[in-house]
C-alpha cells in the first residue's frame, strides 16, 4: 500500500508538471503550441510541419485495370518437336564434315560423309548390271539383225529379247537401290559411264535450323539409331519453357493461353508465347504439374537451361481502385494500411485490403475510394513515426 500511495504520487506531480509546461508554452505564443501539437501524433492520426511535408508525396487514387494472373518458374529448352538427331541410314565411317556448331543450315545441305560398305555393295551391283544390260542391248542388236534376214531361229531371238529385258530390269533395280543412298541421277550416270564408284555417303539435314550439337569427328563409326547423334538440328525460332505449377492453379490453365515469359538475361523483355501442353500427372511430392509452352524466338536470344518465369492471364480484366505499392504499408500483424488527408497537412491510417497487383499498383479490394488523397512517397516515414510515438507512450 506504501508503494501504492508513492506511485500515485508521482503520477500526480508528473501531471502537474505537464500542465505547468503547456501553460508556459501557451503564455509564449501560438508557434510553440504548434509545434507541441505536431510532436504528439494520435492513435491514428498525426499532422506534419511544412518541412516535414517535403519529404512526403500525395496522390489521389483512381481506377486501374487489373488481369487475373498467375506465375510459374521454370526453365528454357529447346522446341524438341522440330529438332532432329541427323543419324545416317546406313553404317560407316565419317569421311569428312560440312557444319559447326551453332551453323544455320536448309534443308538438303551437307552435314557430313561417311565411307559406307552398303554404299560400295550397291554400287558395285549397278556397274555390273550396266554392263550386263549393255552387253544384252548389243546381242539383242544382233540377235534383231539377223532375224530379220532370217539368219537364226524365233526362239533364240525371242531369248535375246528376254534377256535384255531382264538385264535392263536388274539395271533399274541396281538404280534405285543406289537412289536410296541419297545419289542423284546424275552422280549415278557418271559413277555407270566410268564405271567407277563413289564411296562416300552424303548425309543431308532433312530440315532447316541450327546445329545444336555436333559429336562428328572423321574416322568415327556411326549406326543408325545409336546415340550420340552425329548433328542435332533444331529449328530454333521457337523455344520450350517448361514449368510447374501448383496442382491447385491446373484449372485455370488450357492448351493455347497466351502467356508472357521473362529471363534473367534480358531483365525489361517479355516474350510472347502460348501453352502447348498441360502435364498428365501431378507430382505427388511437390503437387505440382508441368506445363509447357511454345516461346517465339525469331532472333534466337533464348538458350536451354535459362531460368525462366512466366506470366499467364487466367481471366477477364477487372477495373477496381488503385494505389502505388509504395502507398501501402504492411503492419506487423500482417494487416495492409495506407495514409489518407483531406487537407494535405493531417494524415490518417486506414486499414484497407488489397487485391491483385499489376504495372506498380495494388487493388484496394476495401476500405479506400476513387478521388480520396493517399501519402504515396514516405508512406513508410508515417507508419515508423506514428509507431515510435507510440512506443515512447508506452
Amino acid at each position: 500500500m506504501i508503494i501504492g500511495r508513492a506511485q500515485t504520487h508521482r503520477r500526480a506531480a508528473a501531471a502537474a508538471l505537464l500542465l505547468a509546461a503547456a501553460g508556459l508554452a501557451g503564455c509564449k505564443g501560438g508557434s510553440h503550441a504548434e509545434e507541441a501539437k505536431v510532436a504528439a501524433p494520435t492513435a491514428t492520426r498525426v499532422e506534419l510541419t511544412p518541412k516535414q511535408l517535403e519529404s512526403v508525396e500525395i496522390i489521389t487514387v483512381g481506377p486501374h485495370a487489373f488481369s487475373p494472373e498467375r506465375t510459374a518458374v521454370g526453365s528454357i529448352d529447346f522446341n524438341e518437336d522440330r529438332a532432329v538427331q541427323v543419324f545416317p541410314n546406313y553404317q560407316g565411317k565419317i569421311l569428312q564434315t560440312f557444319a559447326q556448331l551453332g551453323d544455320e543450315v536448309t534443308r538438303g545441305k551437307p552435314l557430313y560423309t561417311i565411307d559406307s560398305p552398303d554404299l560400295i555393295q550397291a554400287e558395285s551391283t549397278l556397274i555390273a548390271a550396266a554392263g550386263v544390260a549393255d552387253l544384252n542391248s548389243k546381242a539383242l542388236e544382233r540377235a534383231t539383225h539377223l532375224h530379220e534376214n532370217k539368219g537364226i531361229a524365233d526362239k533364240d531371238y525371242e531369248q535375246a529379247v528376254s534377256d535384255q529385258m531382264t538385264a535392263q530390269a536388274a539395271l533399274e533395280a541396281a538404280r534405285s537401290a543406289v537412289r536410296v543412298f541419297g545419289k542423284t541421277d546424275a552422280e549415278i550416270n557418271r559413277m555407270v559411264a566410268s564405271r567407277r564408284i563413289d564411296p562416300a555417303l552424303v548425309v543431308a539435314s532433312p530440315v532447316s535450323g541450327r546445329v545444336t550439337a555436333r559429336n562428328a569427328q572423321p574416322g568415327l563409326l556411326v549406326q543408325p539409331g545409336t546415340a550420340p547423334a552425329p548433328f542435332v538440328v533444331a529449328d530454333t525460332s521457337t523455344m520450350w519453357m517448361i514449368a510447374n505449377v501448383a496442382e491447385t492453379d491446373i484449372p485455370l490453365f488450357q492448351r493455347g493461353q497466351p502467356v508472357q515469359v521473362k529471363v534473367a538475361a534480358y531483365p525489361d523483355r517479355a516474350f510472347e508465347g502460348t501453352i502447348s501442353v498441360i502435364g498428365a500427372s501431378v507430382d505427388s511430392a511437390t503437387h505440382t504439374a508441368a506445363v509447357r509452352s511454345e516461346i517465339r524466338d525469331p532472333k534466337h536470344e533464348l538458350k536451354p537451361g535459362m531460368m525462366a518465369a512466366f506470366v499467364i492471364q487466367t481471366g477477364a480484366p477487372v477495373t477496381a481502385t488503385a494505389a502505388p505499392l509504395d502507398a501501402v504499408v504492411r503492419n506487423g500483424d500482417g494487416s495492409m494500411n495506407v495514409w489518407v488527408t483531406t487537407d494535405r497537412r493531417h494524415f490518417e491510417r486506414r486499414t484497407v485490403k488489397i487485391g491483385l497487383q499489376r504495372d506498380g499498383f495494388d487493388q484496394i479490394a476495401d476500405g479506400l475510394r476513387p478521388g480520396e488523397q493517399v501519402v504515396s512517397k514516405g508512406a513508410v516515414f508515417l507508419s515508423n513515426m506514428l509507431d515510435a510515438s507510440q512506443a515512447g507512450d508506452d
